[in-house]
């Protein structure tokens, strides 16, 4: 099954001083970088990178970028957009997410054959952690319909869709679910990203 990435660079980054945190190093590595490599040995290509930034081609060049189709909406817009950019379903992936695997990614994209949208189980608030999922052409009708009614849940479609999740205990196998879903929100955030690079193992 051939599955596109996507990889998500939206929102005004308020509490990063509007800078686009996703260029902010850790370990010495941009963090963008390291979640568009892990995109691309998780599909198989290189990544489209959904940023609305004006200087966004320049962040990585020859890399392809496109704009959100419905702007102001938040991360379903994000995610809207990822599906709707091409056939078939979309590996989506946020830019803030410096310790992202390419393993766990290619078990999301190995399970979720057969669901229209598959998601990893964490401990986060949701339960489940939508901006590191795989969705299938049936979200878009059902997304454009919340987007409609300005409902910008990241999980509001998912009563409309066959939703599948990668249990808790599997994501575990990959590292612990609390580091693999830490984002980059804050230049508290970045700190604590870089502490975690350097504790052992």
């Amino acid at each position: 099954m051939s599955v596109r990435g996507i990889v998500l660079a939206g929102g005004a980054a308020s509490r990063f001083g509007g800078k686009p945190k996703g260029l902010e190093r850790v370990g010495g590595e941009r963090i963008l970088d390291r979640v568009l490599l892990a995109v691309q040995q998780a599909t198989g290509a290189p990544p489209v990178l959904v940023a609305n930034a004006a200087d966004a081609r320049g962040w990585r060049p020859g890399l392809e970028v496109a704009h959100d189709v419905r702007a102001g909406c938040g991360s379903l817009g994000g995610i809207y957009t990822a599906v709707a950019a091409g056939p078939g379903p979309v590996l989506v992936v946020a830019w803030d997410m410096p310790f992202v695997t390419a393993d766990l990614l290619h078990a999301l994209v190995k399970g979720s054959d057969g669901y229209d949208a598959f998601l990893p189980e964490s401990g986060g608030r949701r339960g489940l952690e939508p901006l590191c999922a795989v969705y299938g052409p049936a979200c878009e009708v059902a997304i454009r319909g919340r987007l409609d009614q300005e409902d910008y849940r990241a999980i509001g479609f998912h009563q409309d869709v066959r939703v599948g999740t990668l249990p808790l205990e599997q994501v575990a196998a990959f590292g612990d679910p609390e580091t693999l879903f830490f984002n980059v929100n804050t230049a508290e955030d970045l700190a604590r990203a870089e502490e975690l690079w350097r504790r052992p193992g």
